[in-house]
């Protein structure tokens, strides 16, 4: 039986880039060494290395613009604090959409003077807030594009004097923008590029060097950037497959084209949840992920019905946060449409049993 895989995270990878990938591991560039035991400094890793980071940039039309990629370690939670390390002097702004946004200020007012510039913390984060004003003497801007655990999604990014700075961990890759507003962004690898153990940094250099405070040698961006991804030890397997997933990004036709794609698999999973009087979503209509789709059942009773049925139909991963409940369907770039139709089948053959 075909599994139909909707975890959050770590989350699906395309076929192509599994069997790519473990046969690296027996194998790599033909050398009859395993992938996992090669030296990181060793020219055949240096090339996937640089690769990824030349793919990045391709794929963001930021080639030529004055940013630099990194591929760290600690994933966006450390980049919480990398970011306020490297960024902050005196206060900065964040808009709190949901958990990962909480947990970034709260980390952040280690360092210094943290405001909310607004919050739907009120309405258990099921909407983005709009018509707020970002100070211009503050030293960076902070959102998060996009909120798994509510099903939240910035469909606009505020204009801005200052550096902005975006947690894309989970959307980044699967829709076009203009990254060029953005003076930094990062991003777990395991939910639209490859596997845990990986983090992407996007940042413009000339933002760097500009604090006044010393600045661990490890959580400096510009002593990353100086050694190439490489000041320690990269986690390997990690940034060679997302090197793969990225390629085979490339070739589907870039965000333009997986764009259209995950458009198609939101709007047939909203409108079932929108038409089927058994589900209600959890988000605001106008906010309303593309990559994560949070709902609940109107009447509980049905839950051992519906979770039986997924079961039998190759669904997996479908149930939702802790904190919120219900289900979520996350429909990342390498979840294929055929699995949001399979789900949808079975939310409708419900209806027709209650």
């Amino acid at each position: 039986m075909k599994i139909h895989n909707f975890s959050a995270g770590p989350s699906i990878l395309p076929p192509e880039v599994l069997l790519q990938a473990s046969e690296a591991i027996l194998n790599f560039n033909d050398d009859n060494l395993s992938l996992l035991e090669i030296s990181h400094r060793s020219k055949p890793f240096v090339d996937v290395m640089e690769k990824a980071r030349a793919s990045v940039l391709e794929l963001l039309n930021l080639e030529g613009k004055g940013y630099k990629v990194l591929f760290l370690q600690g994933g966006a939670s450390t980049q919480f604090l990398m970011v306020a390390l490297n960024l902050l002097e005196k206060r900065a702004g964040y808009l709190n959409t949901g958990s990962w946004s909480d947990k970034a200020i709260k980390e952040a007012k280690i360092y210094d003077d943290i405001y909310e510039v607004a919050s739907s913390k009120d309405a258990k984060y099921n909407y983005i807030p709009k018509g707020y004003d970002i100070p211009s003497d503050y030293d960076y801007f902070h959102c998060t594009s996009n909120n798994t655990i509510f099903g939240t999604q910035m469909k606009e990014f505020p204009k801005c004097s200052i550096p902005l700075v975006c947690d894309m961990s989970s959307d980044i890759f699967s829709r076009q923008l203009d990254f060029t507003k953005f003076d930094l962004m990062y991003a777990g690898a395991q939910k639209n590029m490859g596997p845990a153990g990986t983090t992407l940094v996007v940042v413009k250099e000339d933002i760097l060097g500009k604090v006044s405070r010393k600045i661990p040698s490890i959580m400096d961006y510009k002593i990353h950037i100086s050694k190439s991804s490489m000041y320690n030890t990269p986690p390997v397997f990690a940034v060679y497959t997302s090197m793969l997933t990225l390629e085979w990004l490339k070739n589907l036709g870039g965000i333009q084209a997986i764009e259209k794609v995950n458009d198609i698999k939101a709007r047939l999973m909203y409108s079932e949840i929108d038409l089927n009087p058994l589900f209600k979503g959890y988000a605001s209509k106008g906010d309303r992920s593309l990559m994560n789709a949070t709902f609940n059942l109107i009447n509980d009773d049905l839950k051992e019905t519906f979770d039986t049925m997924c079961r039998e139909g190759g669904i997996s991963g479908l149930n939702g946060h802790r904190s919120v409940g219900g289900y979520r369907a996350s429909m990342y770039n390498a979840l294929p449409l055929e699995s949001v139709q399979v789900l949808v089948e079975i939310m409708s053959e419900l209806e027709t049993k209650a």
